[in-house]
């Protein structure tokens, strides 16, 4: 009904609007939202969603993955061009496009990565368009080896200045430079010496302590991680002023002097840049690097201003001791002159650098999709700024614009496409290509001409919930085209942009200040000229959360008890969290806190404690905080006070009487020297209730007054009681009585139900109203039900009732109820629909198509058609499948055991079936049961089920019958789970271990039931396995040990033999004599000697090898005590060093010579044919050199 008198009264808008849509003549964009459901069906043409970089550098170790991802509707195909013609994929046998994508993976294993080098373009196409990527730029990775040169050594005067060239290579991309010293250490660098942007070593001025050669520049490729090495360069500095001349040749025998620049105490000048001006350039949003380096004794300190300016705030960093001065994302602001100001205390000079900031094509705003209705209007704008200013070109479904069919409905004014009238068919891509001399920027916009009538987007009776006072935001989300026009109403009344309300474009309407008034549900609705479509939403304005009682300043004695209050008033819907902090972080973890539902506990309050606690409550939509601070001061001895109760409140008076208000206002009574804490107020309802009293609210103990809300046709009375820390007062005398005028309800009944306990019955019930809550006599219950959908309700009125029996109903009918509160003043408010169901019945149809599928001897599976749901009367609550054993197969009597039921769910209908007896048969039928009962049985199926294992053999038994044979009994197995075969029996002898010996296995007919073993041996233990079998396999087996008899006359003997003089002499002597060898074993070790090896090597030595002599440095004699012997299976190499483990590398084990240098070719791609081991290093420490990839990485 309310749908129906919302259209109504929106009719003659609505017809408004869609004129005011039919004769437009402009559009907006139109975008394509994401929802799959709305873009089922909706023709698209291509979007290219994922491609690579413009500048695609390739590692040649690596297969190249070009990628380029479309979306359309239907999917796109793809094709692609390489440098500007056609790249047939598929007949290169390298290149392979994956499915559904233009993504390409070039297999360039056996072939040269340079062979694919080339500007690539991808293009996307189907039915309604073509859209293509940017030129992607594919090129390999390049580390090329250092040229090869001799450097010479470089002389020169203590005080100068010096410049040592790196000049690496040039790679792709460039390498990353730094210096170090033969043995793989940073050189330092200070402000006197520092590395260039350009990887060039500046000396300022030079000092003695810089002679050294092992100057070398390293190269680090970071793409194929190569790192290349030049040759060290050496540098001698020389004090020429203290050498004469014949010291100062001899010197300068072979090295290049570097002898021109000043060598004393002089003005800075400038190394790089030279002179005082230069001129760079940057791109705008890149980093801009200005570099100063100065010569000058003693050494300058550079320092850095803008000209005409400041240095831009947050965006500058200095580097490299001063020198270096970095400012990151570049704006034309940052064009200008900037000064370096180099300085000692000889003077100072400077330089000055002019930046130009130029830009490559940025967009200012990229085209967007358009989708157009027939016969609409619409703008593609391509806004883009550069400097210089770019060029626009544009190009339809990849093609230059100029080359395309004449289209009369499409005007090009540079960075703008106007089509008019369009029609249907006409949908294409468009591409905008700007660019100037540093770059260029590609985007493709379609344009796609659609009739759709409105969707609504925003859920069906979506809620919503804010906070009274906030501002609240309801969706309603559309698509259509033409744009729909969004209009809102809330109870059947239009909603106009004003001062409470705001229709946001996208059709969100924004209520400002959100009251609890303007609850309830909201209707949208999106009209275009092909039709409209609404939506309903709810909006609820909870009450704020806020803390009624604040945690207060507390000054406690130490060891004492601080407490903390913090109660909240809150919207009973929402229900809020406590957080308490402690200055702003959490509290500590420690057992004296206690957080309480309202409260934060102190136990044995330390000088720890003191500082700023605050309460913090939350609830899902907004929350509120209050603090206080704790001061904890030393216990001090106070004279005993008695403490009690409060006395009652007096003076209790009611003033500002209103219809459902009233001012209660009393005089507090003695503290007795404990404050009070609050004032509870309660009241008695003489009327429905008399002599009972109720709590009220609570108040402050600092307040003495308070507004309290009243329910109509209440005969009121309050009394007060004031709370200390002691405890609760008597009660106030009561007030004077308060009588509340009669009104119509204010809620209805709660918890309404709809329950069916009959096939032919609903049951209505409620929760009944309170007296309080009743508002005025006569009160009553009007209950209405109707079929859901149907026009015409059913309405009784009932009394003192909380349920409502309706007969004569349909068997599980969909019901649509109301229960409303009315007395003699009027009816409550609108009462909410609740649906239910009425009663249900019993099934009425069997599951068809029962089939039984034996999984094995204990399970099978059953399978069935779900019964019609028509049939069902009620709600399927699933399937009883009841299956029993009729009988065994193999025993011919009949074991007929009490059914057995499994339920299994409405949507199942195939079900396992466990725990079956092997060989058996059985039989099985399913019903369908809803919360009446059950329905009819399916016809019964019957089923075997397979032979088993057997059980285990039973009463197994062994006996004794002589010294060397035992007998084993047993009868069958319990349950022989098919025909028995036979018997299998295993024994083995075990000794006093239960080490196992030989295992042998009998085979013995079924009808054996015992079987005697001979020959075995005496006195021993033996273990037996006794296995029944099917024709299925062995059943368990049953375990059991004996022993043979032992055999009395070895025994004797034996004891006999041990007993004997001989046997005893003949025990001791062999013990003296082991005890002798031993000793003489203990001799020769201790009196040692050398090897044999080692006297032959003393006869005849070699001449050429002596051994090395303490007095001089060299070896001594070969010792041979076995503490220098290798331990037994450890590998040491024949020089009698122990090479350090692989992992261990150094770029020492890689050079040339025991300097650690490279080859000759100065790489260093960490891969190696070989390495070479290291000398041996002298006396028992080993010297390594530090691993080259963490020393390499640790500078970069």
């Amino acid at each position: 009904m309310d749908g129906k008198r919302s259209c109504s009264l929106c009719g003659g808008a609505m017809m408004i609007m869609m004129m005011m849509m039919m004769i437009s003549h402009m559009t907006s964009a139109l975008e394509v939202p994401l929802d799959s459901k709305v873009l089922e069906g909706l023709p698209q043409p291509p979007t290219i969603t994922n491609q690579s970089p413009k500048d695609y550098i390739i590692d040649p170790r690596e297969n190249i993955n070009i990628f380029c991802e479309a979306k359309g509707k239907p999917h796109p195909s793809f094709s692609w061009t390489r440098n500007g013609t056609h790249f047939d994929v598929e007949k290169d046998p390298k290149v392979v496009m994956m499915p559904g994508t233009g993504n390409l993976v070039i297999d360039i294993s056996g072939e040269k990565a340079e062979v694919y080098e080339g500007v690539y373009q991808c293009i996307a196409r189907n039915e309604h368009g073509s859209a293509v990527s940017n030129n992607i730029v594919i090129r390999q990775s390049r580390s090329p080896l250092w040229s090869k040169e001799k450097n010479e050594p470089i002389t020169v005067q203590r005080g100068t200045s010096l410049i040592l060239q790196c000049r690496p290579p040039a790679g792709l991309p460039p390498p990353i430079i730094f210096w170090m010293d033969n043995n793989f250490q940073r050189l330092p660098q200070n402000s006197r010496v520092s590395q260039a942007l350009n990887g060039d070593l500046y000396f300022s001025n030079v000092i003695m302590e810089d002679t050294r050669n092992d100057y070398i520049c390293y190269a680090r490729f970071p793409h194929t991680q190569t790192i290349q090495q030049k040759q060290p360069i050496t540098v001698k500095v020389l004090d020429i002023e203290a050498m004469n001349d014949t010291v100062l040749a001899a010197f300068l025998n072979g090295s290049d002097f570097w002898g021109d620049s000043p060598s004393g105490e002089r003005v800075p000048s400038f190394l790089h840049p030279p002179g005082m001006e230069s001129t760079t350039m940057v791109l705008k949003g890149d980093t801009l690097e200005l570099e100063c380096i100065a010569d000058g004794l003693p050494t300058p300190n550079i320092s850095w201003t803008k000209v005409n300016g400041e240095l831009p705030s947050g965006r500058f960093s200095f580097y490299s001791f001063q020198k270096t001065l970095k400012i990151k994302e570049v704006t034309e602001a940052d064009g200008g002159d900037y000064r370096c100001i180099a300085k000692n205390r000889m003077g100072s000079s400077q330089h000055t650098i002019t930046v130009v900031v130029r830009a490559a094509p940025f967009w200012i705003s990229a085209p967007q999709n358009l989708i157009l209705a027939p016969k609409e209007t619409g703008n593609l704008t391509c806004d883009v700024d550069g400097n210089p200013k770019p060029t626009i070109t544009w190009s339809v479904n990849g093609n230059p614009i100029e080359s395309s069919h004449n289209d009369p409905s499409r005007k090009v004014s540079d960075g703008v496409i106007t089509l008019s009238d369009v029609q249907t068919g006409s949908s294409a891509v468009y591409q905008c290509n700007a660019s100037n001399d540093y770059g260029y920027l590609l985007a493709n916009a379609f344009v796609s001409v659609l009739a759709e009538p409105p969707r609504v987007l925003t859920s069906l009776n979506h809620e919503y919930s804010v906070i009274s006072n906030s501002r609240a935001l309801l969706d309603c989300a559309s698509f259509g085209s033409p744009l729909p026009k969004i209009t809102w109403f809330k109870d059947s009344q239009s909603i106009l942009n004003s001062d409470l309300y705001h229709i946001h474009k996208n059709g969100t309407l924004e209520i400002n200040v959100a009251q609890p008034q303007n609850s309830g549900k909201y209707t949208c609705i999106a009209s275009n000229n092909l039709g409209n479509k609404e939506n309903h939403v709810h909006l609820q304005v909870k009450e704020p959360t806020r803390i009624i009682r604040q945690p207060e300043y507390k000054e406690v004695q130490r060891n004492s008890i601080a407490v903390f209050e913090c109660k909240v008033k809150h919207d009973p819907t929402l229900i809020p969290s406590m957080i308490w902090l402690k200055d702003n972080g959490e509290l500590p973890d420690d057992p004296r806190f206690e957080v309480g539902s309202d409260s934060l506990t102190i136990h044995d309050v330390t000088e720890d404690d003191e500082g700023t606690y605050t309460c913090i409550r939350n609830t899902t939509l907004d929350q509120d905080s209050a603090s206080a601070t704790l001061t904890v001061v030393e216990a001090t001895p106070t004279p005993t006070m008695i403490l009690e109760q409060p006395d009652p409140p007096t003076d209790l008076e009611l003033t500002d009487q209103r219809e459902r208000s009233v001012r209660l206002t009393w005089t507090p009574g003695d503290e007795h020297n404990s404050p009070i804490k609050l004032f509870l107020i309660q009241y008695e309802d003489s009327l429905h209730e008399p002599g009972v009293w109720l709590n009220m609210t609570e108040v402050s103990g600092t307040s003495t007054t308070a507004q309290l809300e009243l329910s109509p046709y209440v005969y009121y009375s309050f009394r007060v009681l004031a709370l200390n820390g002691v405890g609760l007062s008597e009660s106030s005398d009561p007030s004077r009585q308060y009588r509340t005028n009669p009104a119509k309800p204010d809620v209805n009944p709660s918890d309404v139900e709809v329950s069916g306990t009959s096939p032919d019955t609903m049951t209505i019930s409620w929760r009944e109203l309170s007296g309080l809550e009743s508002n005025g006599p006569g009160l009553q219950y009007k209950v209405s039900w109707r079929m859901k959908d149907a026009e015409q309700w059913t309405t009784v009125t009932l009394a003192n009732v909380s349920q409502h029996v309706v007969t004569g109903t349909p068997t599980f009918t969909l019901y649509e109820v109301t229960v409303q509160a009315v007395n003699d003043y009027g009816e409550g408010p609108r009462p909410e629909v609740v649906l239910g169901y009425s009663g249900e019945n019993s099934p009425t149809v069997a599951p068809e198509n029962v089939k039984v599928s034996v999984q094995s001897g204990t399970e099978a599976e059953v399978h069935w058609e779900a019964v019609p749901l028509s049939s069902v009367r009620g709600r399927l609550k699933g399937y009883k499948v009841t299956y029993q054993k009729m009988r065994s197969l193999h025993k011919q009597d009949y074991d007929r055991e009490n059914p057995q039921v499994l339920i299994f769910s409405g949507e199942e209908t195939v079900g396992r079936l466990p725990d079956l007896h092997p060989y058996s048969h059985y039989r099985l039928n399913i019903r369908a049961f809803n919360g009446h009962g059950d329905g009819p049985s399916s016809t019964d199926q019957q089923f075997q089920t397979p032979e088993g294992v057997p059980g285990p053999p039973t009463n197994v038994n062994i006996r004794n019958l002589n010294l060397d044979s035992l007998l084993v009994e047993w009868t069958p197995p319990l349950e022989d789970n098919g025909h028995l075969t036979g018997y299998l029996l295993k024994y083995q002898p075990i000794n006093t271990t239960e080490e196992a010996g030989l295992l042998k296995e009998v085979l013995l007919p079924a009808n054996e039931t015992s079987y005697t073993l001979d020959k075995l041996t005496h006195s021993t233990h033996y273990k037996f396995f006794l296995n029944a079998m099917t024709e299925t396999g062995s059943g368990p087996a049953v375990t059991k040990e004996a022993f043979t008899e032992v055999d009395e006359a070895m025994t004797n003997r034996q004891a006999e033999i041990a007993t004997q003089g001989w046997f005893i002499g003949l025990m001791c002597a062999i013990a003296l004599l082991i005890l002798v060898l031993l000793i003489v074993c203990f001799i020769k070790r201790n009196k040692g000697g050398k090897y044999p090896v080692k006297e032959k090597e003393d006869a005849h030595q070699d001449p050429e090898i002596q051994p090395m002599k303490e007095d001089d440095g060299t070896f001594g004699e070969y010792s041979d005590t076995e503490d220098h012997k290798p331990l037994k299976g450890s590998r040491t190499p024949s020089n009698g060093t122990v090479k350090k483990d692989d992992s261990d590398d150094s770029l020492v084990d890689y050079g040339e010579g025991g300097d650690g240098q490279f080859n000759e070719d100065g790489s260093f791609i960490g891969q190696y044919s070989g390495k070479k081991e290291k000398d041996t290093a002298e006396g028992n420490e080993s010297s390594e050199a530090p691993s080259p990839v963490n020393a390499m990485n640790s500078f970069v």
